[in-house]
């Protein structure tokens, strides 16, 4: 996959991590994913923030807790905009709240936290030198975003409200946000893209779609509604043994769906993501009304 330089307004840019033990999460995402880690604050810095690289390309970050936020480890999603002040205005006016005010991030980038009326937590980025993540989609790298929910017709009211995210409904009840314009992006960067999801069995409209809408079943009581994140992998079944020989917990063993093998885990702190590895003879259980939801 070719690196990315940039996104467009609407699209999850970046994910970090946020940990009460930043150093410990360092060492377990780096023997896990076998990222390469710096800490890019200034000297003398009280907060940490670890850049994770593959082969030099940005992939994700693990930080320590901000203040006056929950000491809960978990993974954050940033969203690109061009606007993180006039974002954090439209979250307000379409029934959100305003966790973080805009601020700079040094010469990096203007960010917000932000929630979603059902309190679903998540960062916008207006990118300065910070462009997002480079590497995608690949071993170890950001593949996907899902918004867990316990009300997903007010959650298309609101991200339609505030991003322009549309709907594409597939077989089984499971629906993914689109954004008008997506694909043109990704083909205009990775020619012959929209060719390659119809080949693979992709449904029209595929190739606009921004992330995945999960809701969160009445038996999940204790799930709050967030916004969980999906790392691609090479093998679902090696992440989720090596995760567990590492500390980490599995909360959903490897499991076969639409297109993918996932697996859910939460770190040593207790941070949850999905690893799912790309598995094309999987297509057929869409229409077997499989879905690739999870809690994570």
């Amino acid at each position: 996959m070719p690196e990315r330089d940039g996104y467009i307004p609407g699209v999850q840019c970046w994910v970090d991590t946020t940990q009460p033990d930043p150093e410990a999460a360092v060492d377990f995402y780096r023997r896990l994913f076998g990222w390469e880690l710096e800490d890019v604050m200034p000297p003398g810095s009280p907060a940490k923030y670890f850049v994770a690289r593959i082969r030099g390309g940005r992939v994700a970050a693990v930080g320590s807790q901000p203040e006056g936020r929950s000491a809960e480890a978990l993974w954050n999603t940033y969203i690109w905009v061009e606007s993180a002040d006039a974002t954090a205005s439209k979250v307000r006016d379409a029934g959100g709240k305003v966790l973080i005010d805009p601020f700079d991030v040094m010469d990096s980038g203007r960010m917000a936290l932000l929630a979603d009326p059902s309190g679903a937590a998540f960062c916008v980025w207006q990118a300065k030198q910070h462009k997002g993540a480079q590497i995608v989609n690949e071993h170890g790298s950001l593949n996907f975003n899902t918004l867990n929910t316990r009300d997903p017709e007010a959650a298309k009211a609101f991200y339609g409200s505030v991003f322009g995210w549309g709907i594409l409904a597939l077989p089984g009840g499971f629906e993914m946000w689109t954004l008008a314009g997506y694909g043109d992006h990704l083909e205009r960067d990775n020619p012959g893209i929209r060719k390659a999801v119809a080949e693979s069995g992709g449904p029209e409209g595929f190739e606009d779609v921004v992330a995945s809408i999960n809701p969160i079943r009445e038996e999940q009581p204790d799930v709050a509604p967030h916004w969980g994140v999906t790392f691609a992998v090479d093998d679902a079944d090696a992440i989720a043994e090596k995760a567990a020989e590492l500390g980490g917990q599995v909360i959903a063993p490897p499991f076969d769906a639409p297109w993918v093998r996932m697996t859910v885990i939460a770190d040593p702190q207790g941070a949850t993501f999905t690893a799912s590895k790309y598995v094309q003879e999987n297509k057929d259980l869409a229409s077997e009304g499989e879905t690739a939801g999870s809690s994570s």
